[in-house]
Parts: structure tokens; sequence; C-alpha cells
């Protein structure tokens, strides 16, 4: 038994925005940090309400993106301004907290990507909207 499943050109065009935000997002946290998140920041207020599914990828990467900058720059400088600059402990609580956090936000972005392909909707866990 087969199900025909197609699509209308707004659902294709809201997936494959979907996707276009979950890439972004991973991109800000490996490749072009900065130039990603614009370009994110763009997306978001130009098409967040194209569709339900755009919607809800670009607000989740939008907030993501945030939050993983948070996670990242301020703890990590708020970290180094608590212990020296000098001490070689810093150093190395500050290099294991980015390396375990960073990858963590990247594997959540894998698994968001893989929901956007699927055309299916995600929420981040803990760094996430709720709506």
């Amino acid at each position: 038994m087969t199900q025909d499943v197609t699509q209308t050109p707004d659902e294709i065009a809201g997936q494959s925005l979907a996707i276009i935000a979950e890439c972004l997002y991973l991109m800000n946290l490996l490749v072009i940090p900065g130039i990603a998140f614009v370009i994110l920041i763009w997306l978001y207020f130009k098409y967040e309400h194209l569709s339900p599914l755009a919607g809800c990828h670009l607000r989740q990467a939008f907030s993501a993106s945030i939050w993983a900058g948070l996670i990242l720059i301020l703890v990590n400088a708020v970290i180094l301004l608590a212990g020296g600059y000098h001490s070689p402990y810093i150093w190395v609580i500050v290099i294991l907290y980015f390396a375990i956090c960073h990858s963590i936000l990247v594997i959540l972005g894998i698994f968001a990507l893989v929901k956007a392909l699927a055309g299916q909707k995600f929420h981040y866990p803990l760094i996430g909207p709720t709506s």
C-alpha cells in the first residue's frame, strides 16, 4: 500500500527554508561564525511566517544560535576572568568546556537538520523556544 505524498509549492518552500535555517545554524558553529548568523537573522525576520515548518526551524535556529554564542563566548570569558589568564589549569577548563559544549551544540544541530530534511518540526532541548 503506497501513499501519495505530493507536497504543495508552499510546503516545499517551507521545508527548503527549514533546511537552510538549520544549515546556517551549523555553519555559524563550524565554518563561518557571524556571517551565517547575520544571514540567519535576515531570513528569520523576512520569512518566519512563510509556513509552520519554516517558522519553527527559523525560530529554533535563531534562538539556538544566540544561546550558543552566550554559552560558548560569555561563559568562557567569565571563567578566564575569574581564574586569570596565567593559570594553565584555567586554560584546561576553558578548552574542555568549549569542546564539550561545542560538540553538544553541533550534534543538536545535526538532529535538527535531519528533522528539517524529513519535513518535521524540531525543538532544541533547554535552549530552544517552546512555541
